[in-house]
């Protein structure tokens, strides 16, 4: 990783005010170790939305690590709880792996309930590859929503980033469909599709899905596309029936965590990861275009807890 997007991206996780990083980090103040300290930590983990199972997974690793070590300040463990931390988000293969552009073009699907950030997230998305050189296309298969269309359409004139769309009320497959062939016809390398936000509970409509996943696979010689949950990190593990649901109407391949800066929740991260297990590929952390950036394990704790953790790629 780039040393200044290392940097970058620790700052920024930094500036976001988070209730919850901030009242974990105070725990490992410059006190003895105690039961109060244990119970303390217990109750952020768990008000963090870490969960029960990995809560207990962490306090039992701590406190050996402790006993083993002798430590007797709680400020000496924050660093080993960072790591901790850090390993967990780590054993899920391909966090933080950008889009895969090994196939052009490259189809990439956004989906989720409604009001997770899908529109907003594909405008960032396209933004990001379209400054590493790329040439992308938005798809606007959100035709349930006239506000998405025009949405999107006002996202690509602000972003220079061409939208295939149709009418309210189309066909969304259809709008794929004349996606994919604009890319093939005019050579871009990515289409970036923002389907319509759907309760996972509606079968009708996780028909719908399926059926434009099936077209994107024959229009692209049975190439698999990428496929993104976008989760609201304000929902916590909410969200976490809507990834099994959307897990069976298209082969999920990671997940883009939305409206980080707004949320009290930071360790939904590590449920994501122990629970879903599908990578956190992208973060949101704001409102603006750029603020968009690809999920770094080791760079996200070291900033969300004010640790200084060693770049493992530098």
């Amino acid at each position: 990783m780039k040393v200044g997007f290392w940097n970058g991206f620790i700052a920024n996780i930094r500036n976001i005010t988070n209730k919850w990083s901030q009242g974990v980090s105070n725990i490992f103040s410059d006190s003895p170790l105690t039961d109060e300290f244990w119970e303390d930590l217990e109750a952020q983990l768990l008000m963090g939305d870490v969960g029960v199972e990995d809560t207990e997974s962490l306090i039992d690793d701590l406190r050996k690590l402790s006993t083993e070590r002798r430590i007797a300040h709680r400020e000496e463990l924050k660093t080993a709880f960072a790591e901790m931390l850090t390993k967990r988000l780590e054993e899920v293969p391909g966090m933080g792996v950008p889009v895969d552009m090994s196939v052009k073009p490259s189809v990439i699907l956004l989906v989720g309930v409604n009001g997770s950030g899908k529109t907003t997230t594909a405008a960032k998305l396209a933004s990001i590859l379209k400054n590493d050189g790329k040439s992308v296309i938005l798809s606007a298969a959100d035709t349930y929503r006239a506000a998405a269309i025009e949405q999107l359409k006002a996202w690509g004139e602000r972003t220079g980033v061409r939208v295939v769309a149709q009418a309210h009320g189309s066909d969304s497959a259809a709008v794929v469909f004349d996606s994919i062939k604009a890319a093939y016809a005019s050579g871009a390398d990515a289409v970036i599709v923002d389907t319509a936000g759907r309760l996972h509970t509606k079968s009708n409509l996780m028909d719908e899905l399926a059926k434009i996943y099936r077209i994107v696979r024959r229009e692209t010689m049975d190439a698999a596309p990428e496929a993104f949950l976008v989760l609201d990190s304000v929902m916590g593990q909410n969200g976490f029936l809507q990834a099994e649901a959307f897990g069976r109407a298209v082969s999920l391949t990671g997940v883009i965590l939305t409206k980080f800066d707004n949320t009290a929740k930071g360790g939904i991260t590590i449920a994501i990861a122990r629970k879903l297990k599908l990578p956190i590929r992208y973060i949101g952390l704001g409102e603006g275009i750029d603020d968009l950036a690809p999920f770094v394990p080791r760079a996200f704790i070291s900033g969300l807890l004010g640790v200084e953790l060693s770049d493992d790629g530098a």
